[in-house]
């Protein structure tokens, strides 16, 4: 879908999404890497409950969706919707997020959903 056939109400919704840098530096690492929650936590040194409200918010914007692995609800980037090329091309002029979870890898953090 063309970025230019999204409506200017819901490209401006999912503008307003992401003008907050935790959801923007989330859809970024999602672009390329899939997540649990507790990672984003780690990541962001941020409650439990406020990421998952932040992961809420994006899912209900169909830019995220979630898979079960087990205990676990992975997270990845939305390739399939309708808002996707808006958010690829914003992401392209957004520095690489992918060092805080090579950050985590080394911690050990990484794995902790596996």
């Amino acid at each position: 879908m063309n970025v230019s056939t999204i409506e200017i109400d819901k490209a401006a919704s999912i503008l307003k999404l992401l003008g907050d840098k935790t959801r923007l530096a989330m859809v970024s690492i999602l672009d390329n890497h899939d997540c649990c929650v507790c990672e984003f936590v780690e990541i962001f040194k941020t409650s439990q409950p406020a990421i998952s409200q932040h992961v809420r918010k994006l899912k209900d914007a169909r830019i995220v969706h979630e898979k079960r692995r087990g205990q676990w609800i992975i997270y990845s980037l939305n390739k399939g919707s309708e808002y996707y090329p808006l958010v690829q091309n914003l992401l392209e002029h957004l520095p690489n997020q992918g060092y805080k979870l090579q950050e985590l890898e080394e911690q050990g953090l990484r794995i902790s959903c596996e």
